[in-house]
């Protein structure tokens, strides 16, 4: 699809499973706690967690039983983990395109500070972004039009972009807004994926995308 950019374009985007996959989170987090827990042969218990969770097994709960744990405290190295992650091929592009044309960026994502600020830092695209909207900083999550608003009270513009992935929550906002709404269609690998739940007209984007590299800026 075409955008066209100009100094009075915003362009915003979700982060997980947007402009990476939430799934390499998890797993980033997963090896780092297998690595403290059993140094000498964490691959096999690395798989084992990742297996329970593909199984919907709660995997803390087996870690807790097991290596007599905290859950608790498993749950904090999973959040406050520094993630190896990495982008989706043509985010970069897409980036350096809008700014190239004056245009600006914003993220509107939802989840806690720390865990989101330190996904956007590993991801290496925080000298890119305008505004960050994080949920638990606004106190507010998506649905809610205040993420959505809180990008338009600070970044002015005449056009504005919405590029997203989970129709649960992403585009009922900003089609309300009279913002242009775009979904990544799931690759596969999604955290979230029972999109076909909700294909109201009110939840569905006005655009759909296979991949980042689909969008074309001008």
């Amino acid at each position: 699809m075409d955008i066209k950019i100009n100094k009075n374009t915003v362009v915003v985007f979700d982060l997980d499973d947007t402009l990476y996959n939430e799934l390499d989170y998890l797993r980033s987090a997963y090896k780092e706690i297998a690595e403290f827990l059993d140094p000498g042969d964490w691959k096999a218990l690395y798989s084992k967690m990742f297996s329970l969770y593909r199984c919907k097994d709660n995997v803390f709960e087996f870690l807790s039983t097991t290596h007599k744990t905290e859950i608790g405290f498993l749950v904090a190295m999973y959040r406050d983990h520094h993630p190896d992650i990495e982008l989706f091929e043509g985010v970069l592009d897409v980036f350096n395109a809008i700014k190239s044309k004056n245009g600006k960026i914003g993220i509107i994502t939802d989840g806690r500070s720390k865990t989101q600020r330190a996904k956007l830092l590993s991801l290496g695209i925080l000298n890119y972004i305008d505004k960050i909207i994080i949920s638990e900083e606004i106190g507010s999550e998506k649905p809610s039009s205040a993420n959505f608003e809180a990008i338009e009270n600070a970044l002015t513009g005449a056009e504005y972009y919405y590029i997203a992935d989970n129709l649960k929550k992403d585009f009922l906002a900003p089609n309300t807004l009279g913002w242009k709404s775009v979904a990544l269609i799931d690759n596969g690998r999604n955290i979230h994926f029972e999109s076909h739940k909700f294909m109201t007209p009110e939840n569905q984007p006005m655009e759909w995308i296979m991949s980042i590299k689909d969008i074309n800026i001008e």
